[in-house]
């Protein structure tokens, strides 16, 4: 059964091999990567060519990758040719999100407004500290890093992709101060 493009999301890139078993080390490349552990089907694409589905047998997190075993694919020599290929996963086969938690690929790319100063800009990315994760917003303000704790969180519109904030003096500069 194929896929639809749309229907795939991309947590991660084959960056080599571990071992002789046939073992992928993927690099996460979204803060919803710990998603490949329980996923039931992977799928690998190289640049420009279709995904392919593969059946995962063992994943696991070593250091800060992961290592994906597949169906089939049991020694070095059957998993070479798969480095460099993105690694996704059936939008659908994500867990539902716990209580008011959201993915971040759901948050990615949306305006950010923030009650005094107005739309700061397009939440690009965003780091984890020991403290909390940090949102990083570009726009006419340059560079604002929120945190993206509650206190400053005011509403997610998800239909409408948009973040409303309320956050304290000080945290943007104004563009004289840019």
């Amino acid at each position: 059964m194929g896929v639809e493009e749309g229907e795939l999301v991309r947590l991660g890139m084959v960056m080599g091999t571990h071992g002789l078993r046939g073992d992928l080390k993927i690099m996460p490349q979204s803060p919803d990567a710990q998603a490949l552990l329980d996923a039931r089907q992977i799928f690998l694409r190289r640049a420009g060519e279709p995904a392919v589905a593969y059946s995962p047998v063992r994943t696991t997190v070593h250091k800060a990758v992961y290592l994906l075993r597949l169906e089939g694919l049991d020694h070095i020599n059957d998993v070479e040719s798969l480095v460099g290929c993105e690694v996704l996963i059936r939008r659908d086969d994500l867990p539902e999100p716990e209580g008011d938690d959201v993915y971040w690929m759901d948050l990615q790319g949306m305006t950010v407004v923030d009650r005094l100063f107005g739309e700061l800009g397009t939440l690009d990315d965003l780091f984890t500290t020991a403290a909390h994760d940090v949102y990083v917003v570009n726009g006419r303000f340059g560079e604002v890093l929120i945190p993206a704790v509650g206190e400053f969180i005011v509403e997610i519109d998800l239909p409408g992709r948009r973040m409303s904030v309320d956050l304290p003096e000080g945290l943007v500069r104004e563009p004289d101060e840019v």
